[in-house]
C-alpha cells in the first residue's frame, strides 16, 4: 500500500514580472485615448508608449496573469 504525504512547500509555477513604471495620473485633461477602445485614460496626451484605460488595463491583467 503508498503511503502518500502532503508537500507543505508552495509552489509557484510561474513568475509574476514586474510592473513597468507607470505614468503619473493626469489633475485635468486633456487625457490620452486608450490604444484598445478609445475611451479617455486617467494619463495625459502627453504620455508617451500604450497607455490604456482602467477597463481594459484590468482586462489585459487578466488575460497575461497565470491561470496556474
Amino acid at each position: 500500500m503508498n503511503d502518500m504525504t502532503e508537500s507543505t512547500e508552495s509552489t509557484s509555477y510561474c513568475a509574476t514580472p514586474e510592473p513597468g513604471p507607470k505614468p503619473e495620473a493626469a489633475a485635468e485633461g486633456p487625457f490620452a485615448a486608450c490604444v484598445l477602445c478609445q475611451e479617455p485614460t486617467e494619463y495625459p496626451e502627453s504620455t508617451k508608449g500604450i497607455t490604456l484605460c482602467p477597463v481594459c488595463e484590468w482586462r489585459e491583467a487578466e488575460r497575461t496573469a497565470c491561470s496556474g
